[in-house]
């Protein structure tokens, strides 16, 4: 990683980079990314009901990978063709390999994710998660499961924060909302399916 300092005080592994691209880059990045990706809002089962978010998703990879999330699959679709310089530029900063990549796209700050673990059979025990943003800056949270200690950092434009090791296991991370923020972000995180 670009850099080495853990932003966990324990219990997992959490690396955050810096910029990796020119603010050019990221703003081609960007503009590429939201016109080209086959993009789709997501479906959750909340209390029974199927539920459609404004957060739009894609999800690629090597294989036709299946990945259920709130008891709703997904299937892969094969690589984008701007995803993989991405991929390749990820890999080599992070020293990781990955095969499948969850794309998410906020399209202001209304729209966000609330308290999660990265934790899904489909991606294994010690799961290493490279997530790059481009866009709007955001706030990001990790929660510690039994101490409740909260740790906050900025995602910024062309960014990469790595999680790996126990993180998901003993931490869960949020991206709040905020009504201040009105520009779009997209989130590209790379994971290897087992």
């Amino acid at each position: 990683m670009v850099n080495n300092q853990n932003i966990l005080p324990y219990d997992g592994e959490a690396y955050y980079s810096k910029k990796l691209w020119s603010a050019t880059q990221c703003d081609y990045m960007l503009k590429a990314l939201m016109e080209m990706l086959h993009w789709r809002q997501d479906e959750l089962i909340m209390f029974g009901k199927k539920i459609l978010t404004n957060r739009k998703v894609a999800w690629y990879g090597d294989d036709a990978f299946q990945y259920t999330y709130s008891h709703t699959p997904k299937t892969a679709l094969p690589w984008h063709k701007e995803l993989l310089p991405i991929k390749e530029s990820v890999e080599e900063v992070t020293q990781s390999s990955f095969n499948a990549c969850l794309c998410n796209l906020y399209h202001h700050g209304n729209e966000g994710m609330s308290w999660h673990s990265d934790d899904d059979k489909e991606f294994g025990k010690q799961p290493t998660i490279a997530s790059l943003s481009f866009g709007a800056n955001r706030p990001f949270k990790f929660r510690h499961k039994n101490t409740k200690e909260i740790i906050t950092l900025t995602l910024e434009n062309g960014h990469l924060l790595m999680m790996k090791g126990n993180t998901q296991h003993f931490w869960v991370h949020a991206l709040p909302k905020s009504s201040k923020i009105k520009d779009p972000r997209i989130n590209l995180t790379f994971r290897k399916v087992i």
